[in-house]
């Protein structure tokens, strides 16, 4: 029945977003391969959406989707984890020899939710693997990570390095609502806002999925109802993989 579930909601995903306009790009997170990752879990995912680590380029800025669920928890896929970790070796070390203008992680775990010393929970790194981390993006010149997984907008600094903490389209665990992040860069700097989805203005296409009819609707109630919509972030584009 849960297969059942999975397909139909990758169907309706993928009917969503595949009119978007720009490339768009998912990152793997723990709804996706699960809290303990395994072959099949990581597979049927890739099959799906594509790779669950890479890089690429866009407009001078050099970006990094990491998948933390091997940090969480790598006893099934030890494989898999490592040449993740041979990965990022490489990955870093391009980005100090390119140098890009920025240089930005993705992923879905937070390394912290408010400081870097904090202690370990659920929705964060373990003290000493958080450390190890931070320190290796740091010196390789990165300054901003995005991540989710915590339903609630959260984050921090580490040194110089930025943390943030996106909260979720679908259910929220805090005081926030629903809605999603932009992100505007330009050469010397990069800045971030949260807009609810009650902020957005709506323009309705030809086509509507029973999802973004529910939240169209939600929206014109003033928010209103029990059911969260069904919305999620994007399909991972596997042209934009560096070489």
């Amino acid at each position: 029945t849960n297969g059942l579930i999975r397909d139909k909601q990758e169907k309706d995903f993928k009917d969503v977003f595949s009119a978007l306009d720009v490339p768009c790009v998912c990152v793997c997170g723990n709804h996706d391969i699960g809290n303990q990752p395994s072959i099949e879990t990581v597979t049927r995912y890739r099959s799906s959406f594509g790779d669950d680590f890479f890089s690429f380029w866009c407009g001078g800025v050099y970006f990094l989707v990491i998948n933390t669920q091997y940090y969480e928890d790598r006893s099934r896929v030890p494989i898999i984890a490592a040449e993740q970790d041979e990965w990022l070796v490489q990955q870093l070390l391009t980005i100090k020899k390119r140098k890009p203008e920025h240089a930005v992680v993705f992923q879905h775990i937070p390394f912290f939710l408010k400081h870097p010393d904090e202690e370990k929970e659920y929705f964060n790194f373990s003290l000493n693997l958080r450390h190890i981390m931070l320190d290796k993006l740091y010196e390789a010149g990165i300054r901003h990570v995005f991540a989710g997984h915590y339903h609630r907008n959260a984050g921090g600094f580490y040194k110089d390095m930025q943390l943030v903490v996106t909260s979720a389209v679908g259910a929220q665990l805090g005081d926030n609502q629903q809605g999603y992040r932009v992100v505007k860069v330009t050469k010397s700097w990069l800045n971030h806002e949260y807009h609810t989805l009650s902020s957005m203005t709506v323009t309705i296409p030809p086509f509507i999925s029973r999802n973004i009819l529910r939240d169209v609707l939600m929206k014109n109630d003033g928010g209103n109802r029990d059911e969260e919509p069904a919305i999620y972030n994007p399909i991972a584009v596997r042209q934009l993989k560096a070489a």
